[in-house]
């Protein structure tokens, strides 16, 4: 039995911004040669997501909006005040608690079993920061 790590290293520039890493993770998968399995994404980080969507700018547009609408980043939250790294990022942390830190695919035939307008996204929730990371895991 075949099991793989790799990773994606992603740049964000945005305070939530939502980035489709499909073909990174296709490109992957296919130098891997696995021909049926699973293939996981993890976040590396606590104020991240990864999500499956539709790729069309204005719902992602929507999904930045919407994220933006739950928690305040002005709230005067404790995290906020004893932040390890001075970020006041609470908000980002509480964003976080709506979203998936992971998304598992079947392979079949080598390739994702995807809907046909679904896509992979990394999505900021504390940006911008100049390295995020995603592990790939995929199994035989």
């Amino acid at each position: 039995m075949k099991n793989i790590i790799k990773t994606i290293e992603l740049e964000t520039t945005a305070p939530i911004q939502v980035i489709n890493i499909t073909d990174q993770v296709k490109s992957i998968l296919q130098e891997s040669g696995i021909q049926e399995g699973s293939l996981t994404l993890l976040t590396q980080h606590t104020t991240t997501a990864i999500n499956i969507n539709e790729e069309e700018e204005g719902l992602q547009r929507d999904m930045i909006d919407f994220l933006k609408q739950f928690v305040a980043a002005d709230g005067d939250y404790i995290h906020n005040r004893n932040a390890a790294d001075g970020r006041p990022n609470a908000h980002s942390h509480l964003i976080s608690l709506l979203t998936n830190s992971s998304e598992t695919i079947p392979i079949t035939e080598g390739k994702l079993l995807l809907g046909g307008w679904q896509s992979l996204f990394f999505i900021e929730l504390d940006g911008p920061r100049p390295k995020r990371t995603v592990t790939i895991q995929i199994n035989e």
